[in-house]
């Protein structure tokens, strides 16, 4: 199990409080533990807003909930699941020291209101935190009630803490095609704000390319399952004011700052559009490179910056940027001269210099500009929208499992010292939560050694967070 301070080092860093963060690293595990399980790897399927965030885009809205269609209707037993998630939880606790009371996983089996069963269950989790005197819990939804068009998938978890296994974590899901279109379904159905937040995030992730006549037959089909007509643009009006209403309710716990309503709705009419396939979204291109210039877009946590004291900005921008929301960067130009700049932000890139250069616009209109990224101070994501003239490269394509690149630091003013060894493979970088004092270590291990901090007086730290891998 992680640190306490790491985890609330993330969470500083995302904006979020350290229950919601908390609660997505045991989602990573909990995901780990099905997946693991004999019983549950072939025939549960992992769906929904949560799948979404942990299977396909990292720098996401923050989910509860898992969802699962399951395949095999004798799953559906209160004594079945009990049993088998118990087996889970003590998986878990193997493997992390995260406590999952065998007396607080709970189950209920029930018919829908189509008479079919389904089941909901709560697993209550001890984590990095202190609990209150009432654990927190994570909700499980499960249904037969559902129609598979295309086939499962399996994808990576996104898991960026530094216990996360080094062969990675996987889970079988929904695959792009079939969550866009469940998702769809599921915004005609029930009005709530995350599936709209989902579908036009959906719609305007264009990295999958997904086909609009694949998600249109897959849509058609879930529609005939269910007995509702297909969905349109008209047929949505009548729930604007509804989703509204509930847009800041039920969905401000799970961002680190809220959109405009407006922004996604009126995306509505392309999407549609899009689906019929009476239009084509506009591909943009991206900023023109430099000679030299590497696109940076890791995953969260993934990358350490010479002369920045935290990555904290970095997330801010990537998410504003995902969001399609301005920015206010308080920055250092090469002057000395400290002030607010407000942007669209667009692309991170490596120089040849070995510089890392954020690429933005100014949202006043005058013009692109780059920024040393180790000279950012702070970043704020407003609730300014911006409609993109470039494409956006600031956020990861799904969980990235390539190896992060180390960025050499611009001045090296004391020779660092070396030694010689045999040894093959990644060296971890962790940084101790108290002092910022880095260490590298052959193995994942958050447990550093004695040592002073930065003013020469012992340091009381003896944890640290993962902020980097050197191959």
């Amino acid at each position: 199990m992680i640190d306490r301070r790491e985890l609330l080092a993330s969470a500083s860093n995302l904006g979020l409080l350290p229950n919601v963060v908390e609660k997505d690293y045991v989602l990573g595990w909990l995901l780990a533990g099905i997946f693991s399980h004999p019983a549950l790897q072939s025939s549960w399927v992992f769906k929904g807003g949560t799948c979404l965030k942990k299977c396909y885009f990292e720098t996401y809205r923050f989910s509860e909930d898992l969802d699962f269609t399951l395949t095999d209707a004798s799953h559906l037993s209160v004594d079945f699941l009990v049993t088998t998630f118990r087996e889970v939880g003590e998986w878990v606790y193997e493997q992390t020291g995260i406590e999952v009371p065998p007396d607080r996983v709970q189950f209920e089996v029930f018919n829908n209101p189509r008479g079919r069963a389904a089941s909901q269950g709560k697993i209550s989790y001890r984590g990095p935190i202190a609990p209150s005197s009432d654990l927190p819990r994570i909700k499980l939804d499960l249904t037969l009630d559902e129609v598979l068009v295309l086939p499962p998938v399996s994808r990576p978890v996104s898991h960026p803490y530094s216990d996360s296994p080094e062969q990675g974590m996987q889970s079988r899901c929904y695959s792009y095609e079939e969550v866009f279109a469940e998702k769809v379904r599921a915004l005609a159905e029930r009005a709530r704000p995350r599936d709209l937040y989902d579908v036009i995030n959906l719609f305007r992730h264009d990295e999958f390319h997904p086909a609009p006549a694949v998600i249109h037959d897959t849509l058609t089909k879930k529609c005939a399952f269910k007995g509702i007509p297909f969905p349109t643009l008209a047929s949505l009006l009548p729930l604007r004011e509804e989703l509204e209403a509930d847009w800041g309710v039920m969905l401000s716990h799970q961002l680190p700052a809220l959109p405009p309503v407006d922004a996604f709705w009126s995306e509505l009419p392309a999407l549609f559009a899009w689906l019929e396939q009476a239009a084509q979204p506009i591909v943009l291109a991206a900023y023109p490179l430099a000679a030299g210039d590497v696109v940076i877009r890791p995953p969260a946590g993934a990358i350490s910056i010479p002369g920045m004291a935290s990555t904290a900005p970095i997330e801010v921008i990537r998410f504003a940027a995902s969001n399609r929301l301005c920015v206010e960067l308080d920055y250092v130009d090469e002057r000395g001269r400290r002030g607010v700049r407000l942007i669209e932000p667009y692309s991170m890139r490596r120089t040849q210099a070995g510089d890392i250069v954020l690429h933005a616009l100014r949202a006043d209109g005058s013009g692109h500009r780059s920024y040393r990224v180790d000279r950012i101070v702070a970043a704020r994501a407003t609730r300014q929208t911006f409609t993109p003239h470039y494409a956006i490269e600031l956020t990861p394509m799904g969980p990235i499992s390539v190896p992060p690149a180390s960025y050499p630091p611009r001045v090296q003013s004391t020779p660092a010292r070396t030694r010689a060894t045999s040894r093959s493979g990644p060296t971890y970088v962790y940084e101790c939560s108290m002092c910022g004092k880095r260490f590298e270590h052959s193995k994942r291990d958050t447990t550093l050694r004695a040592h002073k901090d930065k003013n020469g007086w012992p340091c009381s730290g003896r944890h640290g967070f993962w902020v980097d891998t050197k191959w």
